[in-house]
């Protein structure tokens, strides 16, 4: 299997951009804010919540830096518009964080300033370990001005329980997702079994906390693990949240907790989940680097090569 991987890994980033176009399509909303918009429209008439992203990292200058800055606020102002059931989610380093931290905290708080006046919710997503600590200090500072923002612990790391005990509140909004990026054995589990019980683990001490908690994941171990935690709390659907000193309720949240999926994955998994009552968010993801951004999450975890070929040659498996 890994030998397999690794050949696909190394053969699907010499197809010409036209040709990765369409394999690309169910799990990119597109190139421009307008395709975006429609994408989400259609997925929130189907009976989700969305979180829309501009798909880049590691911007390398200022001037773009401050463009992306620009998209987000307008993404938030035709959201607010058009009253959808949608938030954002964005990574420090496409707002300058390899430039600059002052760089990157600034353009946060611009974007910060636009939500305000919708509370339209906010996740600044975790990058790869070397900016761990300082994503979780940058969301600490920005928690103090604005309380609808959250952020996210990979659950493989070794420190996630630990970070995880150093932040938890009621204010604390929090995505647990086992995490993508591959990283060293020294620093986290690498082992299928480990991860899944590491990732059940962060949401058991987040459903056990004041916290609420997006449960990202399309691993039927954590979603069948996670519903059944939810029953044992008296949490779930059309339940307040039971919990004492709960979050404060928020248009679009649920009572405590959410499921959170990418766009195009284990669509029957995440209608099942929506039928069932529980609200459940799609990330939708589009702009025009969405094959740089698919080459190097290919890069990160070669195993995803073999998920794109079962979509392709056996879409049966991963039904939209």
């Amino acid at each position: 299997m890994k030998l397999m991987n690794s050949l696909l890994t190394a053969t699907v980033p010499l197809l010409p951009r036209w040709m990765a176009r369409p394999f690309a399509s169910p799990y990119v909303a597109g190139e421009t804010i307008d395709e975006a918009l429609q994408r989400a429209e259609s997925v929130i008439d189907q009976g989700f919540s969305v979180t829309m992203d501009i798909l880049g990292e590691h911007t390398p200058d200022v001037e773009l830096a401050h463009k992306i800055t620009e998209d987000y606020c307008s993404i938030y102002n035709l959201i607010t518009q058009k009253n959808l059931d949608c938030t954002i989610s964005l990574k420090l380093t496409h707002l300058g964080l390899d430039i600059s931290e002052e760089l990157a905290v600034e353009n946060l708080n611009k974007i910060i300033e636009t939500a305000k006046p919708g509370n339209r919710g906010l996740t600044i997503d975790m990058e790869n370990s070397p900016y761990t600590s300082q994503t979780l200090d940058i969301y600490r500072t920005a928690l103090k001005s604005y309380e609808n923002i959250g952020t996210v612990l990979q659950a493989y790391l070794h420190r996630s329980m630990d970070d995880l005990k150093q932040i938890i509140s009621s204010k604390l909004r929090l995505r647990i997702c086992k995490g993508i990026y591959l990283e060293p054995e020294e620093i986290a589990h690498t082992r299928y079994r480990t991860i899944v019980a590491a990732t059940n683990a962060a949401i058991d001490k987040m459903l056990d906390s004041s916290s609420y908690v997006a449960i990202a994941s399309h691993d039927i171990p954590v979603i069948e693990h996670a519903v059944e935690a939810l029953a044992q709390r008296n949490m779930g659907p059309d339940r307040d949240d039971p919990r004492e000193s709960p979050p404060p309720e928020r248009k679009g949240k649920g009572a405590g907790y959410e499921f959170q999926m990418l766009l195009g994955v284990r669509g029957n998994i995440r209608r099942r989940l929506a039928k069932d009552g529980h609200r459940t968010r799609i990330y939708v993801p589009y702009g025009e680097r969405w094959y740089e951004y698919s080459m190097r999450r290919l890069d990160e975890n070669p195993d995803v090569a073999m998920h794109i070929v079962k979509s392709i040659f056996m879409p049966w498996t991963n039904r939209r």
